[in-house]
């Protein structure tokens, strides 16, 4: 790869090349889906063996071979400004506007056809620069210090940071969130890139969420009557299982009338699990929106 920045560091311009020669470099047009670390459930780990930082409430992305895409492989459609002085090394990351403004998000990185103003609020905050050779504390610290050298306003390095003990955790997770936070990542300092879900990434929210797939509507009672009651989801396990529950709470009456599609994803929140390991009051938050 040649390097073109000439006011790059010798040092960061070196590293620039051994992360492009140690990523898979086949083209990502076409495809479906990419390889993305997906996040398992924070349950009291070692602390120590863990960087932290924010978890964002945006949408991911996956920045390679000069195209941004979402986790699933489909094709973002960001104004050419905001791509063409990103560098070409491998990235993912988060797009990102205010806490609190995830659906705008979503509207804005969502259109075939970008519009500049929204995408004037829209930043790219980075967490990693995966490659298959290096350790996740090795690769954030190139990250950061090839973003802080580009100096590209909408390009954001997260800050990743160390805590001492799990208490310090649980007051620190309080503190992001009372100030609007999602919650916290976990990312094992020591740990090389791993496609797929791995426990090597932990996610940590005051109420944890997942994902699942609708596969029936059920018919509602009483006052829903003639509109849907609950949802029949599929939902894969930590341990690998499929298992099959309902979500009933969490709908407004819009979303009852037009329930979310057969075969989409929706986000739900819950508290806890059963003993069969499904999760415990189940509450829909949201169609996941990936065009």
């Amino acid at each position: 790869m040649a390097v073109k920045n000439c006011y790059l560091s010798n040092v960061v311009a070196f590293l620039i090349i051994c992360f492009a020669l140690t990523t898979d470099a086949s083209p990502l047009s076409g495809q479906k889906t990419t390889a993305v670390q997906l996040a398992t459930v924070y349950t009291n780990q070692n602390i120590q063996e863990y960087l932290i930082s924010e978890k964002f409430d945006g949408v991911r992305a996956v920045w390679r071979n000069k195209q941004l895409r979402t986790r699933s492989g489909n094709l973002i459609h960001a104004p050419r400004w905001f791509v063409k002085n990103l560098p070409d090394v491998w990235l993912d990351g988060e797009l990102r506007s205010e806490r609190g403004h995830f659906e705008d998000v979503v509207s804005t990185v969502t259109k075939d056809k970008p519009v500049d103003s929204e995408w004037e609020k829209i930043k790219f905050m980075v967490f990693d620069a995966p490659n298959y050779e290096s350790t996740f504390q090795t690769r954030s610290q190139f990250y950061t210090e090839l973003i802080q050298k580009l100096q590209i306003k909408h390009l954001k390095a997260t800050e990743q940071f160390v805590v001492t003990n799990n208490k310090k955790l649980i007051r620190l997770l309080e503190n992001y969130t009372q100030n609007g936070a999602e919650g916290l990542m976990l990312h094992r300092a020591n740990a090389m890139f791993v496609n797929g879900r791995s426990s090597n990434i932990l996610k940590l929210k005051k109420f944890m969420d997942a994902e699942a797939r609708v596969v029936a509507h059920l018919p509602g009672k009483g006052k829903y009557d003639s509109l849907m009651g609950s949802i029949m989801v599929e939902y894969d396990s930590s341990d690998g299982q499929l298992l099959s529950f309902k979500i009933g709470t969490g709908f407004s009456d819009q979303e009852r009338e037009h329930p979310p599609a057969i075969g989409s994803i929706v986000t739900f929140q819950y508290h806890g699990y059963t003993k069969r390991g499904v999760p415990r009051f189940a509450s829909f938050m949201r169609v996941r929106k990936e065009h």
